[in-house]
């Protein structure tokens, strides 16, 4: 088996590990053929579980990588980090800015991003998707970076992270398929959507690939970005959307949980 995957090329592996991370949003929007509601200090858990693995795979999976690749050519390693993780973020920051989106436990009149008369459904979609920028090209540029060494441990660091944020994309494919069937859509419209959000992750996982594989000397920088990115989305987004209702606590509990089981897993296999 892992022979046959080490004989395929980094990009391809990419595209078919964002493939799976897309199933895994598709899995978590087929929620809504069986639930109508999710309590919400499940709900909770469920955003802080996926908060724990983000954060968790941007150091483990990603920073502590791109210093080593640093240190290991002579460079600067906490410039060329800093740089990458700080542009990651801000990359983020503005997306938010531009595109109007709704996030998940926030009333309408709160949406943030560019003025909109879009439907509150569609804001949401857009929120999701935004949450998945990140991860896909994280995906990909850990699958990228095999260029740099294809080994069998350096392909197992990146299914780590592929299993990692498909994991975590479970409850974010519910978090958007189960407010659409409460906004009015039919389960089915609901569940496409839902899968449909988790889209951009293939798209942003090739790109990354791409990158990282023809242009090597970008990899330090790249691994920085993606994690600068995603913990931007972690602070912004899920741990606020987190601690909504009374009962925040299980949302700690499940960061704890999300940040070792992710953390198990990379320095486990990885």
């Amino acid at each position: 088996m892992f022979i046959d995957l080490l004989a395929l090329h980094p990009v391809v592996l990419a595209l078919l590990a964002t493939g799976f991370t897309w199933f895994c949003t598709a899995f978590g929007a087929g929620f809504v053929f069986f639930f109508r509601t999710v309590p919400r200090p499940v709900f909770n858990a469920m955003l802080g579980f996926a908060s724990g693995i983000m954060i968790a795979a941007s150091f483990w999976s990603l920073l502590l990588p791109s210093i080593e690749l640093s240190e290991n050519v002579g460079q600067p390693a906490w410039l060329h980090v800093s740089l990458g993780f700080l542009s990651g973020g801000l990359s983020l920051y503005f997306l938010h800015k531009l595109l109007p989106h709704l996030h998940v436990g926030l009333e309408e009149n709160r949406l943030e991003g560019g003025k909109s008369s879009f439907q509150r459904s569609l804001l949401l979609i857009l929120a999701i998707t935004l949450h998945n920028i990140p991860e896909g090209l994280a995906v990909g540029v850990a699958f990228g970076a095999l260029g740099d060494g294809f080994t069998y441990e350096a392909l197992m660091a990146a299914v780590v992270v592929a299993f990692g944020i498909g994991i975590q994309n479970i409850p974010e494919g519910a978090a958007v398929s189960i407010p659409l069937l409460r906004e009015g859509f039919s389960a089915k419209k609901s569940f496409w959507y839902g899968q449909l959000s988790g889209f951009v992750e293939p798209i942003g996982g090739l790109l990354g690939a791409a990158l990282v594989f023809y242009v090597e000397s970008v990899l330090p920088f790249a691994l920085s970005f993606a994690a600068g990115a995603m913990i931007f989305v972690v602070v912004e987004e899920l741990i606020p959307e987190s601690h909504t209702g009374k009962e925040t606590e299980m949302s700690t509990l499940g960061a704890m949980f999300g940040f070792v089981l992710m953390m198990a897993l990379d320095v486990g296999l990885g």
